[in-house]
């Protein structure tokens, strides 16, 4: 304690010192001269998954999928407000959800095989340098979504609030303008709810198996005790015949447009944790793990919740004449309605467990995402928990009641953002599946230098990716921007409706007809070595620290550093491979 109490003296003595002491110590990569003009392109947890952090197994997997699609209440509302009656709402939702698991399952597998996460596989694919600008996105669009979930959880903090101190809380004196977006009131219950999620910074995702394990078990019973309630509330009358039909939209416009356009707005909710998958798949203990877990799970769950919440809200509207749909707002409602000792007690009980759910989103959705983005952005100075911390205050710091408040046409876009992030998917997809049949050269995913033969690219960016990219945002982005305000014709809403599907499988098409025609060094290089599916994963080479290390049949990391005992793991290994252990 005396040592750690006199370093953190010293860091505040001098700038100098405060920069060595918050730098993230080398790792097996930078010592072994993957750093380049005083850039370093290594981190603890930017490098490859060690062994034993790769605890989450397929169950582990079940359990997180379930947890975190279970808790899509409202998305049944997003279905009917666009037009769809109930039953075609909710088999619109799993038509959806089973193409964004199918999205998931392949984005899923490189980060399986390899251990690697996000960003890293962001720089096999686009370049050394070009991983910045898909990286830098993903970050910036994470702080906004972490910000907006801490908004929505603390909505459920206010239930609770009421449910115990009753109109003490409701009544608080609002100091705050009108122009503030949020009372004294919603303010205290958003800064409950962010302190909540401090804790949960300093862990890593390997560590966070029981919290996902709770998350999922306390969902049950706080569903479908609502669904309860409401079904005997209203003694089973649904209802459902208020709700919106389709006859008027399939006449002029197309029932094939609006149908597609339906599994478009399905996937939405999806769309960001399609893109995530490397951060969350990383950490599986076998190859499939991640990958069959999710593909089944994730479709029943996302559309049982759903049709609950169509049920549920549908009914209690129908008998107290209400438009509400999201949970918060029903349970205030019922607040309303049934204001006794055993009605809060469980208003409290079952708003803590939706509490909870959002918790688990954010994290999973948002927090480890944003860290895991920062370790490729600054990967000197920040690590997971370093990130997911700086996240936390960036979160409070956006000010998200302000955007929900005065910025209708910002949140439009946060909502259809997937459109830009599609592309990225279909391009990873297509490389690693198509294209390179598997084999990611990791030591070279943490080389900067012009020397690097496979992700160096042209100038650090593979331009065919980036053409891909483009082309695919292209299509749709008009009728995307009409959504924003400005009016366009008839043709580019209907892309822009199906954003998401139009720009994968453009980008998928254009980025393999194009590197077919003009492949990457890389993809040469693949082509010429005679690489099977998925051959460079079976040669690993452990470091002196424990990372593990995979490396082109050519040999290993040139550059070797002497005294620590990788030199003599790598002759072990390529001895192995020359007798044909492999």
């Amino acid at each position: 304690m005396a040592e750690k109490t006199s370093n953190l003296k010293h860091a505040f003595s001098s700038w100098d010192a405060f920069k060595d002491w918050i730098q993230v110590p080398d790792t097996a990569l930078d010592q072994h001269g993957q750093r380049q003009e005083g850039r370093t392109w290594s981190n603890e947890d930017l490098d490859p998954t060690p062994p034993e952090k790769r605890t989450w197994r397929w169950w582990n997997y079940v359990i997180f999928y379930w947890g975190l699609s279970f808790g899509n209440w409202t998305l049944g509302a997003t279905m009917v407000g666009i037009g769809l009656n109930w039953w075609q709402a909710i088999l619109t939702i799993f038509l959806s959800q089973t193409i964004s698991s199918i999205a998931m399952f392949f984005n899923s597998r490189c980060a399986s095989v390899y251990h690697i996460g996000y960003p890293v596989v962001g720089r096999s694919v686009f370049g050394m340098y070009g991983a910045y600008y898909f990286v830098g996105v993903r970050a910036a669009l994470a702080i906004i979504w972490y910000g907006v979930q801490l908004y929505s959880g603390s909505a459920l903090l206010a239930n609770m609030l009421r449910a115990v101190f009753g109109h003490n809380y409701t009544n608080i004196p609002n100091h705050l303008s009108s122009s503030a977006g949020i009372t004294t009131a919603g303010m205290l219950a958003f800064f409950l709810f962010w302190l909540i999620h401090m804790p949960f910074t300093f862990f890593r995702p390997y560590q966070l198996r029981p919290f996902f394990w709770a998350k999922a078990i306390i969902m049950l019973p706080a569903i479908w005790g609502l669904f309860i309630y409401c079904m005997v509330e209203t003694k089973g009358n649904i209802g459902l015949g208020h709700l919106k039909d389709t006859s008027s939209v399939s006449g002029s416009d197309g029932w094939g447009w609006f149908f597609i356009w339906s599994i478009n707005a399905g996937m939405g909710n999806t769309a960001t944790l399609i893109t995530n998958q490397p951060d969350i798949a990383r950490w599986s203990k076998t190859r499939s793990g991640a990958m069959w877990s999710q593909l089944l799970t994730n479709p029943i769950a996302v559309t049982l919740s759903a049709s609950l919440g169509i049920l549920s809200t549908a009914a209690i509207n129908n008998k107290w004449d209400l438009t509400l749909w999201n949970q918060w707002d029903l349970l205030d409602a019922i607040l309303t309605h049934h204001w006794s000792a055993g009605a809060r007690t469980a208003i409290f009980l079952c708003a803590g467990c939706w509490l909870i759910s959002i918790l688990g989103t954010n994290i999973a959705a948002n927090m480890i995402p944003f860290g895991s983005d920062c370790t490729l952005l600054f990967p000197r100075y920040l690590t997971i928990p370093r990130g997911q911390f700086l996240v936390e205050c960036l979160g409070y710091a956006i000010c998200p009641w302000k955007i929900l408040a005065s910025a209708s046409t910002f949140t439009t876009f946060l909502a259809g953002y997937g459109l830009f992030m599609a592309s990225v998917v279909a391009i990873m997809i297509c490389d690693y599946f198509l294209l390179t049949r598997g084999n990611v050269f990791i030591s070279h995913a943490y080389d900067g230098s012009r020397d690097n033969k496979h992700y160096h690219y042209t100038f650090g960016v593979n331009i065919q990716a980036v053409i891909a990219y483009i082309a695919g945002i292209a299509l749709p982005f008009p009728g995307f921007v009409g959504t924003l305000g400005p009016h366009v014709s008839t043709a580019a809403e209907n892309l822009g409706h199906i954003g998401w599907l139009l720009s994968f499988f453009v980008s998928f098409v254009a980025y393999y007809v194009l590197c077919l025609v003009w492949p990457t060094q890389n993809q040469r290089l693949v082509r010429q070595m005679g690489l099977r599916w998925e051959e460079i994963s079976h040669r690993e080479l452990i470091a002196a620290d424990g990372t593990v290390i995979t490396e082109s049949q050519e040999g290993y990391p040139d550059q070797m550093s002497s005294g620590t005992g990788y030199e003599k793991d790598a002759r072990m290994v390529q001895d192995d491979v020359s007798k044909g252990h492999f």
